[in-house]
């Protein structure tokens, strides 16, 4: 079977830089079209930036990263320098990149490649703020029918929020973006909080890490070393959540994921519980399915793919 065609939109952040290290180290199940940055955790001149640094500790400089929106759609910037640091890669010592950006703006990449490959052949997978594809979408229409899936981190529903009480923050940041997405009619696979705060780094798994001995290994440890400080102290749990490395582990061992085809909603409009992802997880509405949304996960197998593939690089 030939690797799966996917494009990688991300606001790098820590996890979103395991997560494409994960994919590029796995070029038999995918092959990575492209990375689009946008503004999420840090704004826009870093998390291009931050994606550029992670294509060459990969070794990768040829593959194109794509700038995007340096704004939600509505809404001012919210970021997370709380907890990934100033320059959202705070932790290992990265020397800065030195492949250029490439054209053209993230959102045009996205149409074009929808439009130059067969319908169904490329997955969208979104680590952050749904603001490029949402963008995408509403510019072009037609590629909607286009996309074989989207397979992305956000929202949550019994883990309630991180940013806010009701809120997860990659849904929060720009949930205008996210209803869009949402109510597009493109096969979903989410992995909420729900799930990823399962996937938790603890000592023995960075230990792990670091043992590599590879510069890739002891850059990642360095990363969930930083972290970790944030969520440990929030949650009281062994180590911090693994987010977006998630999507990437499902696409290559969807086995390791459980959850439930339901209906999904995004809040736009209470003050309250903007941006909360409204999970019909008992089926108590007539609201049609639109998401497989994720509730669990084999922890310890999603660590020994991630560790194993590492390696790799």
């Amino acid at each position: 079977m030939p690797p799966r065609k996917i494009i990688i939109d991300t606001d790098p952040g820590q996890d979103d830089a395991v997560a494409i290290l994960l994919a590029l180290a796995s070029p038999a199940e995918i092959e990575v079209l492209g990375l689009t940055a946008v503004a999420g955790n840090v704004p826009l001149e870093l998390t291009a930036r931050n994606a550029r640094m992670v294509c060459e500790l990969a070794g990768r400089p040829d593959l194109a990263v794509h700038a995007g929106c340096d704004r939600p759609l509505l809404q001012p910037l919210r970021t997370a320098e709380h907890v990934h640091g100033r320059t959202g890669l705070d932790g290992p010592d990265l020397p800065d990149p030195t492949m250029p950006l490439a054209a053209p703006h993230a959102v045009d990449f996205i149409v074009e490649t929808l439009r130059s490959h067969p319908p169904g052949s490329v997955t969208l997978c979104p680590l952050g703020p749904l603001t490029n594809i949402a963008t995408a979408f509403r510019r072009a229409p037609d590629i909607v029918a286009r996309v074989a899936g989207i397979v992305m981190m956000g929202g949550a529903y019994f883990e309630v929020g991180n940013v806010t009480p009701a809120a997860e923050f990659n849904i929060h940041v720009d949930p205008h973006a996210a209803a869009i997405v949402f109510g597009a009619g493109v096969p979903l696979t989410v992995m909420p909080l729900d799930v990823t705060h399962k996937a938790l780094v603890t000592r023995p798994r960075n230990d792990a890490f670091r043992a590599l001995g590879t510069p890739v290994g002891s850059a990642v440890a360095r990363m969930t070393d930083f972290f970790e400080r944030f969520d440990k102290e929030k949650y009281g749990s062994p180590g911090a959540p693994l987010h977006d490395p998630c999507v990437i582990a499902y696409l290559l061992r969807p086995e390791l994921f459980s959850g439930r085809h339901v209906n999904v909603a995004v809040e736009t409009a209470s003050p309250l519980t903007l941006g909360m992802t409204v999970a019909d997880w008992w089926g108590v509405t007539d609201r049609a399915p639109n998401a497989l949304f994720m509730g669990d996960l084999d922890a310890d197998g999603v660590f020994a793919l991630l560790t194993e593939r590492l390696a790799r690089l």
